[in-house]
């Protein structure tokens, strides 16, 4: 592997520059061929890297191997390196990337088909699978830092993909904006890393921090930086408001960028740093503490939504709020495990509600949908799944990845888990009921959507069926010890064993451990039960979705909590109405004023000046006479 390792993230990007330059040139199916061919060339090769991790792993070593590429920057006594780690941690991830990426790209030839940008589109896509890749694969910070800012930057471009209209540019931008606000945090975290460990490579920082006291409050900055990029990324408690307007972008971006890959970027930085957080437990405790909060507040907000695609969004910001949770009680492999889990039913969510999307004719209220189970049965059948494996109903993924991070909290903090345990009441309750108001009841359309609803093409249903089967197997990965299971726990041990000695995971008893799947499955059937009452037994009480006649809370949850309106008034206003006093008085009064008040001086006077020079004879004459009678003036009374 070690001469191919390198193709991993250059084919995608071969595929990008082919795509961008030939996407008004080449045909669809040569676009096809190019974007779809090179990321499943890539996902192959992680195949094969995996597949070597995993025999070491099986003879016994770390599965850790480093692939030294040449030595890129040597000043003084920093040397940083271009350079890859390929261990159990990232070769999971690239499977992620590429595995789910590839079904991503076939997904979207039927999606953009239509699209006068579709080469673009798969250019664009070539380009993030690529700096994904080089945020996982990464041996430093540099390099991840590179991938960090190429996947905000291939956000960008994609959520304001159909930039022509005004409020979905506006959303690249505020995507941008609040990711740069948190990728400073990395940045600054950088430099603190440089000035403490002489190094950004992963093996000499680790190394070395492993031999640091615990709580130094060079950690604790350290680590307060990389968790404020971590909220920016992956859109935690202040900066999450970005991550439901990004549903402005093509549903295929949402699945790829904002439910499988890019915003787990926050989880997967912090478990391979997981040796510097656990150093802090101040750090811990906040990550644990903003998790949870974000799990919570974004699942409330759910709960009333009607766009099918902004209840997935905010899902979304819940389920990463459950994995920061998890990092804030030392449960780094359960919040990896979810960021598995979660890749594959939010993808399929994702995915489903692309396709509902597509047979509606880009109709995405709720309150316009229903019935469709007949008519979109594959669809249907998918989200089915999907939405039983994020409510953590056995067996299905989400219920095992959910139950080990509510575990650990429990052993951790009560109170964080009752919390979380709220959660996971609502999240029962949001997704059943999209699912219900989606494909139960009657169809609340026009009738000339009706008559033309039919299910998606195979282009989009087989990778829906894919990811339906992972999303229901999946949990089998990392099955309870008391179930003979644990394998992603022992795949990954070399990654976190080094913090796990500092901070042991806590132990429980298998009753413990019971009575928790048992109070969690029982509360998620109840949820879903209610939300059947609500939205499916009774045609009529589909009303209740339209927001008449709510009460406090459930306008307080429709209107998002007033945080975009917040925020426009404490940080936004107020920027802009400093910024327009600063370019109509200080700009443009102030410094314009100045310089073009000096230009207009010079021509005046020269304009003036002018006329002494204008070639008529008796104003000479005029002017020696003039001259020559202040001679004589000047004459007499100067003695």
């Amino acid at each position: 592997m070690n001469d191919l390792i390198w193709l991993v993230p250059l084919i995608p990007l071969v595929g990008f520059i082919l795509n961008g330059f030939g996407r008004n040139i080449f045909s669809k199916s040569l676009i096809n061929l190019i974007a779809c061919g090179s990321v499943f060339i890539s996902f192959v090769l992680s195949c094969i890297a995996f597949g070597e991790v995993w025999a070491a792993r099986s003879a016994g070593a770390e599965g850790i191997f480093h692939f030294h590429f040449f030595d890129w920057i040597h000043v003084g006594d920093l040397k940083i390196s271009f350079s890859f780690l390929l261990d159990p941690l990232s070769s999971i991830m690239l499977l992620i990337v590429t595995g789910i990426g590839f079904l991503i790209h076939v997904y979207s030839i039927g999606y953009m088909s239509k699209d006068p940008g579709y080469g673009k589109f798969f250019s664009y896509l070539n380009l993030f699978i690529f700096f994904m890749l080089l945020l996982v694969l990464g041996s430093n910070y540099l390099i991840m830092f590179i991938g960090w800012e190429g996947v905000g930057l291939c956000s960008y471009l994609l959520i304001g993909f159909w930039y022509k209209n005004n409020s979905f540019s506006s959303a690249g931008k505020k995507a941008f904006v609040m990711n740069r606000i948190g990728d400073l945090g990395f940045l600054l975290a950088a430099f603190f890393i440089i000035g403490t460990f002489g190094s950004l490579e992963y093996n000499e920082v680790f190394n070395q921090a492993a031999g640091l006291s615990l709580g130094g409050d060079t950690l604790l900055i350290i680590t307060v930086l990389l968790f404020v990029a971590a909220t920016g990324k992956s859109a935690q408690i202040p900066l999450f408001t970005w991550l439901p307007d990004a549903m402005a972008g093509p549903t295929p971006v949402s699945a790829l960028i904002h439910a499988a890959t890019m915003v787990t970027a926050g989880i997967y930085m912090i478990a391979r740093s997981n040796i510097l957080f656990v150093l802090s437990p101040v750090t811990m405790n906040i990550i644990a503490t903003i998790g949870v909060c974000t799990a919570f507040i974004a699942a409330f907000i759910a709960l009333t939504q009607n766009d099918i695609k902004k209840v997935l969004a905010y899902s979304t910001v819940s389920q990463l709020g459950y994995m920061f949770l998890g990092l804030g009680v030392g449960a780094f492999t359960g919040a990896f495990f979810h960021v598995l889990t979660h890749a594959f039913f939010k993808a399929l969510l994702f995915l489903g509600a692309g396709s509902v999307i597509y047979a509606l004719s880009d109709e995405q209220d709720m309150r316009a949908m229903g019935g469709l189970k007949k008519k979109l049965p594959i669809t249907f059948v998918t989200m089915l799944i999907a939405t039983i494996a994020i409510s953590g109903l056995p067996p299905l993924s989400g219920f095992f990845s959910k139950d080990e991070i509510l575990l650990h909290t429990f052993t951790d903090s009560p109170i964080l888990w009752g919390v979380g345990m709220l959660t996971a009441l609502f999240t029962a309750f949001y997704m059943f009921r999209l699912l219900f108001m989606t494909f139960y009841g009657k169809y609340r359309g026009t009738e000339e959507q009706e008559a033309n609803i039919k299910e998606s093409p195979k282009v989009m249903t087989v990778p829906l069926i894919i990811l339906a089967i992972l999303s229901a197997a999946g949990g089998f990965l990392n099955l309870p010890e008391m179930w003979g299971g644990g394998f992603l726990a022992n795949f990954l041990a070399p990654v976190f064993a080094d913090a796990n000695q500092i901070r042991p995971v806590a132990e429980f008893t298998h009753s413990t451990e019971i009575i928790l799947m048992v109070v969690s499955t029982v509360a998620a059937l109840v949820m879903a039960l209610y939300a059947y009452r609500r939205y499916a037994a009774q045609e009529g009480n589909i009303a209740l979705s339209e927001n008449k006649e709510q009460n406090f809370l459930q306008k307080l949850s429709y209107r998002k909590l007033y945080v975009d309106e917040l925020y426009g008034a404490v940080i936004v206003n107020p920027l802009k109405s400093s910024s327009r006093f600063l370019y109509k008085v200080v700009d443009k009064l102030g410094i314009d004023g100045i310089v073009q008040g000096a230009g207009r001086m010079i021509i005046g006077s020269g304009r003036g000046l002018r006329q002494l020079q204008s070639g008529y004879l008796t104003f000479y004459v005029f002017m020696m006479v003039l001259g020559a009678v202040f001679v004589l003036i000047y004459g007499f009374f100067g003695n």
